[in-house]
């Protein structure tokens, strides 16, 4: 039932009718004269008319309208009216032809759409057209000479406000609550009487009432309900979001886990499923080896989409020419699939002006109440775990509706764990012909596939919601961009309460507690607001960090010189370990990267001009020119710079034939980890395109401990963070190969014997052997183009003596190898003026 409570808040006419229906609670402000014009308008319906308690309160209403109303009456008498009031409201709404009377309890079916929780309100009002922040859209600038005025029905809540027409109850646009919001009321501010101007980052909304005083209600009911919301000013690191204690959280190393996660959550969603990745590719497996096409990502999709879920879809529209990811394609496969399946794509590239930049975040909400992120895209390659298979020659078993081109390709015998384009080697012939994702890219009986190293995590709760808010706000930001969106075929998004966060539907298996804050890059181009954020934690995280720094990340190209690279997050690595130097004090950073960067291109010939490109800039980060890490320590400590930092990358060698292979791990990865304390993992690269906030839009959280367990630490008892102890002690085992040898223990990360003994030992072992077994590149010994050319792959063990070869190789442990800081350091590997790669901007590389 319906519980009404009404409080005099003028003594002289003004009433306020709290209402509340299940879980929605809502108030009304009416005069006295409006329960006369309410009852008036019963009357009306003659239908009804039986079922009116007229007597009662036709009588009432008869001696309230005679009765003359004097301020110097007794209190009594006015509650005794309210109550009168009360009772006669209570009357009516125990009938429901006068209950279903829209004008009873001023609510609509709409409007409680995703608003369980706080208190919200509504009404009719007029906006004005325009007033968007968002280049192209007003055509007029910001004088709106040309605007029209729509009848539209505003719906308040606590940290957003909508208007829709309430004819078919389409929602038409959402203004999310920010720091920049601002609500003024009066001609000064709307040009337009009885007006109220709502501002926030993305847009100013004028919105015109019947009288002052509904306006100054509307101005203090928008003022009351976002009071003390999260969203309203800007938190640590300049972040949209607070730190989320006692969150339900939990980390993945590689793709298996992660992907296995994912699609059991996929299968509990019952409302909504968000999605936006840099490249999504419909046909990849989430769980392995496939037996049939349940777990294929498309079929979940549908699956759900014919359940009634809705499935949102956010990619990145790429630059044909430039990329070879097919987004049009993966649009039209999903869209086609169900009604319910609704994809965009973002920017136009000439109408927003916007050729440089890309979307980069990989996210997935269910329900607004479980997020996945990370640096995992749902697309072909992404898919391993801590074995890195370089083969796959296993003939997979038939898989129903696995169409390469045209004709079904039948499949037979053992499964595979990559089927099609999914078995892939960047480095020998990039993705291509993806609408034929069955067929295989590379000769896999010739070629060895790349293994790919990549973290993730999930989180529940308000940290979800958090993250469901940042792809509402691109998702209805898209819609409002481009013109093809502007339909009702693409719905408004709507954010739900936090209030109701704790109410998990599910939890995934192994996740545990600990404060996470959502971090991200953005820009107007990319969502109408400015953020860098992330790049603000990373430099933090490493300034206050005690003992130790882990980075995990496809590209380290940071160091700023204020004219190609702006970023500092290299600074902060200097300054620290020059700080312990002079404290002499212990710390170690560890970085790991790629070898060699992910572009096409045959690296005994150099590699070609974009992996020049990246290399030139990776190196002058690390060792190269003035601004370079290594070269600012060693003229404060000159050679004990190596007691301090140690650069690496990945490698790993299998059999493919009869033959001995080898190929680089290729880092993907995105993450920070700092004293087994917190880390920080996303899809932000280290680089100026992700961490300045004004080029690629991104992703990340920071997860603290919050909780100890003890441990060690530069020799000496301490006190850890569990889950990132644990996360810290995976990435090392697998690195180093702990798994496999019980000898090798990564308990102290910051210990000397640690250090030097075990991870540094082990990197320059490992890449020994390498160098001996395949003569392999990048390598220290090949210093110019000149030597590149001289060198001869075939003078390794592989090809001499294979049986020597694979005695050698046993002594391989983990995958680790010491990064070659010397690869063609006589050379300038930026491209020249008369290459593609060389007339775009740097911005590009950076």
């Amino acid at each position: 039932p319906i519980i009404k409570h009404i409080a005099m808040v003028n003594v002289c006419t003004l009433y306020t009718v709290k209402l509340t229906h299940g879980d929605f609670t809502w108030t009304v402000k009416r005069k006295y004269k409006h329960f006369q014009e309410l009852h008036r308008d019963l009357y009306k319906y003659k239908m009804m008319l039986q079922f009116l308690p007229l007597g009662r309160s036709e009588i009432f209403l008869k001696r309230l309208s005679n009765q003359p109303w004097n301020m110097s009456e007794p209190f009594f008498l006015t509650c005794f009216f309210q109550k009168y009031l009360e009772d006669y409201l209570n009357g009516l709404l125990e009938n429901p032809f006068c209950r279903n009377y829209r004008g009873m309890v001023h609510t609509h079916s709409h409007t409680h759409t995703h608003m369980k929780g706080h208190t919200l309100k509504f009404g009719f009002i007029h906006k004005r057209s325009g007033g968007h922040r968002i280049q192209g859209l007003n055509c007029i600038g910001h004088h709106q000479v040309c605007f029209r005025w729509s009848r539209r029905w505003l719906v308040v809540k606590d940290s957003f406000l909508l208007y829709m027409n309430r004819d078919h109850g389409v929602v038409s646009f959402v203004l999310l609550f920010d720091p920049e919001l601002k609500v003024n009321v009066g001609q000064a501010y709307t040009e337009t009487k009885h007006g109220i101007c709502i501002e926030n980052f993305a847009r100013k909304l004028i919105i015109k009432c019947n009288s002052y005083r509904q306006a100054q209600w509307w101005s203090s009911e928008i003022h009351r309900l976002s009071k003390g919301n999260d969203f309203l000013q800007a938190h640590r690191f300049d972040s949209f979001t607070p730190p989320r204690p006692h969150t339900f959280t939990k980390w993945y190393v590689n793709g298996s886990e992660y992907f296995s996660d994912l699609a059991d959550a996929l299968e509990q969603a019952k409302e909504e499923i968000f999605i936006t990745d840099w490249w999504l590719s419909p046909e990849i497996f989430l769980k392995r080896p496939a037996t049939n096409n349940y777990w294929r990502l498309d079929e979940i999709l549908k699956r759900k989409a014919e359940q009634g879920v809705k499935v949102c879809v956010l990619l990145y529209k790429e630059v044909e020419l430039a990329l070879s990811i097919n987004s049009g394609y993966t649009k039209k496969t999903l869209m086609n699939m169900h009604a319910n399946i609704k994809v965009m794509r973002h920017p136009d590239h000439v109408a927003s002006v916007v050729f440089l930049w890309a979307h980069h975040e990989k996210m997935v909400a269910i329900d607004q109440s479980v997020a996945f992120m990370g640096g995992l895209d749902l697309c072909f390659g992404r898919w391993d775990d801590n074995r890195y298979r370089l083969t796959d020659l296993h003939t997979p078993q038939t898989v129903d509706g696995a169409d390469g081109a045209a004709t079904p390709l039948t499949l037979k015998g053992n499964t595979r764990f990559w089927l099609g384009k999914d078995y892939n080697n960047f480095y020998r012939k990039d993705w291509a012909q993806l609408d034929c994702p069955f067929q295989d890219n590379i000769d896999r009986n010739q070629v060895p596939r790349v293994p790919w190293r990549d973290l993730g995590a999930v989180h529940h709760g308000k940290a979800a919601r958090d993250l469901a808010r940042h792809f509402i706000q691109r998702w209805n930001f898209t819609k409002i961009f481009k013109n093809k969106y502007k339909d009702d075929f693409y719905p408004c998004l709507l954010p739900k309460s936090h209030c109701t966060a704790a109410a998990l539907p599910f939890t995934i298996p192994g996740s545990a507690k600990a404060s996470v804050q959502v971090l991200r890059s953005v820009d107007r181009w990319s969502s109408g607001t400015c953020e860098c954020s992330i790049m603000n934690a990373y430099i933090h995280t490493i300034e206050t960090s005690q003992h130790y720094i882990y980075l995990e990340n496809q590209f380290f190209i940071s160091c700023a010189d204020k004219k190609n690279v702006h970023n500092t997050i290299g600074d902060a690595i200097v300054n620290r370990i020059l700080r312990a130097h002079r404290e002499q004090k212990k710390y170690r950073v560890f970085v790991v990267v790629p070898l060699l960067p992910g572009f096409e291109g045959d690296i005994t010939q150099g590699g070609g001009n974009a992996m020049q490109a990246i290399l030139h800039f990776t190196y002058r980060t690390m060792n190269r020119g003035e601004f370079s890490i290594l070269t600012r320590l060693k003229e404060q400590m000159q050679d004990q710079w190596t007691e301090y930092i140690s650069l690496c990358g990945l490698r790993t060698h299998s059999t493919l034939g009869r033959s001995h292979v080898t190929e680089p791990v290729y880092v993907h990865s995105k993450a920070l980890i700092a004293d087994d304390r917190c880390y920080i993992i996303g899809s932000a690269n280290i680089n100026d395109r992700s961490m300045l906030g004004s080029r690629d839009s991104e992703l990340a959280v920071l997860v603290e401990d919050e909780e100890r367990v003890p441990s060690f630490m530069g020799g000496e008892e301490y006190e850890a963070g569990p889950l990132t102890l644990a996360l810290r002690k995976e990435c090392f085992k697998v690195l180093l190969g702990a798994d496999s040898d019980p000898s090798i223990n990564v308990d102290d990360p910051a210990s000397g014997q640690f250090f030097t003994e075990v991870w540094n030992r082990t990197a320059r072992t490992n890449a020994s052997i390498y160098e001996s077994v395949f003569r392999c590149l990048p390598s220290d010994s090949i210093r110019s183009k000149v030597a590149l050319q001289q060198h001869v792959p075939t003078d390794g063990l592989c090809h001499s003596d294979p049986e020597k070869a694979a005695e050698v190789l046993q002594a391989i442990r983990g995958v680790l190898v010491h990064f070659p800081l010397h690869f063609l350091c006589e050379e300038y590997l930026l491209p020249s003026k008369g290459c593609k790669e060389g007339i775009v901007p740097v911005e590009v590389w950076t």
